[in-house]
């Protein structure tokens, strides 16, 4: 039986990496972001690898927008048995410089992003008994100078993710959630660019704060999405997953 897959975020870095894992995995997988045009690269390289992929436009945010998104995906893909709630912005600054649609935007694309999107693929899983839920988290769950409204949508996701294993594992759902710890990607470039420095000095004075000796990758959060979509975690529900290179207080 064909499955199929709904990537948040896919436009690039980590959601762009999951899809393409997926797609590798054998799932059909359909590409979500706020632009539908910018899916167009990561959809031509699952096809061209002899896989089926469809972009879609939507803002996880907007409800009537993710009812229509997840509607389109099952009319041309099939009902979506796995969901990958990668989906994220920031607006980082301390909480005296912060202001309300700092933390509404951040808040609104993570948290209320996810629970619009499980909500309406949960239907379809729970009709078919089976499904995977992955939610991305982050270690700045555990707090993060400057990403105050980042830090509580992360640590938020947990809860959610927690409590949805409970409600769906009857139906045979299981929810996990993965937090990256560093990964190089465009965000975290914007980050450099933010504190003033280079990529690559960011890259090294991370690196160095890492027992591995080295920043992750998107690939890296993929693989982990692989094993939690697969088969082998059938029996893993409810848990937060830190892919940081190291152990995480």
């Amino acid at each position: 039986m064909t499955r199929t897959a709904i990537v948040t975020g896919a436009a690039r870095g980590i959601g762009a990496a999951v899809a393409a894992r997926l797609a590798h995995d054998g799932l059909q997988v359909a590409l979500l972001d706020l632009d539908e045009t910018a899916c167009a690269d990561g959809v031509q390289r699952i096809t061209d690898s002899g896989g089926r992929a469809l972009a879609v436009g939507a803002d996880v945010a907007d409800s009537g927008a993710v009812t229509d998104a997840v509607a389109r995906v099952a009319e041309e893909l099939g009902p979506p048995t796995v969901l990958v709630n990668n989906a994220g912005i920031t607006r980082d600054n301390l909480l005296f410089k912060m202001s309300e649609d700092d933390w509404d935007s951040v808040i609104g694309v993570h948290l209320r992003g996810a629970f619009l999107m499980t909500r309406a693929v949960q239907e379809f899983m729970t009709q078919r008994r089976d499904g995977r839920i992955i939610n991305l988290s982050s270690k700045s769950a555990l707090g993060n100078r400057g990403q105050a409204n980042y830090s509580a949508a992360k640590a938020g996701l947990q809860g959610f993710t927690k409590t949805l294993a409970i409600e769906l594992g009857k139906f045979g759902i299981t929810v996990n959630a993965i937090a990256p710890g560093f990964i190089a990607t465009d965000m975290t470039a914007a980050t450099a660019r933010r504190l003033g420095m280079t990529t690559e000095e960011l890259h090294r004075a991370a690196a160095e704060q890492i027992p591995l000796g080295r920043v992750g990758t998107p690939e890296d959060i993929a693989n982990t999405v692989s094993f939690l979509a697969g088969e082998g975690a059938s029996f893993v529900s409810g848990q937060v997953i830190y892919v940081a290179g190291g152990p995480v207080d």
